[in-house]
């Protein structure tokens, strides 16, 4: 969560900075946003992409274009699920979705955050899985459950749970919804 409002700040402060100017008409300056961009990282899952993807292949998988991540790294992710968690290590274990580490894995290789247009948004409240995500979702401990906890959420408990609870500062009712920083 740190991270979040770490950059958060920053693309404010750039924004803002950028926006500043000695005209007395106080007309503001877009930042330039012309020229060709490459994505140099992806997390559209958090922690997915750091844990799953091997070193070697890292700027491979952030410069693959989602539609493709799926066929060129599911195999790879099914690898580093069965080799990480005891409890993905057969093609009989199972997670709480039911799914085993080749299944988790084509799910998680498509490093996009899907988002739900007409029913719950959430990453995970115990019915829905991966339909979008609340400020207040526990992504880490739900991600954590699904590679550890096996067919019940519960075989490995202490690998199951960041131990995160709650945010340091209770979030906002209004836009931009986090929290005013330290």
């Amino acid at each position: 969560m740190k991270y979040i409002k770490i950059l958060s700040l920053v693309f404010l402060a750039a924004f803002t900075l950028q926006n500043c100017s000695d005209d007395e008409d106080n007309t503001p300056t877009l930042p330039d946003f012309s020229g060709t961009f490459t994505t140099a990282d992806q997390m559209g899952r958090p922690a997915i992409n750091t844990v799953l993807v091997t070193d070697g292949r890292k700027d491979a998988f952030n410069t693959t274009v989602p539609s493709q991540q799926g066929a060129a790294f599911a195999s790879d992710f099914a690898t580093r699920l069965s080799t990480l968690s005891p409890t993905l290590a057969t093609d009989d274990d199972r997670n709480l979705l039911g799914l085993n580490a080749t299944e988790f894995g084509g799910v998680l290789a498509t490093d996009v955050l899907t988002v739900s247009l007409d029913g719950t948004t959430t990453f995970f409240d115990g019915t829905n899985v991966l339909t979008g995500r609340n400020l207040s979702d526990d992504v880490i401990t739900t991600e954590l459950t699904l590679i550890f906890g096996g067919e019940d959420g519960s075989e490995i408990p202490t690998l199951s749970d960041d131990n995160v609870d709650a945010n340091d500062k209770a979030f906002l009712t209004v836009f931009p919804y986090l929290a005013e920083p330290f």
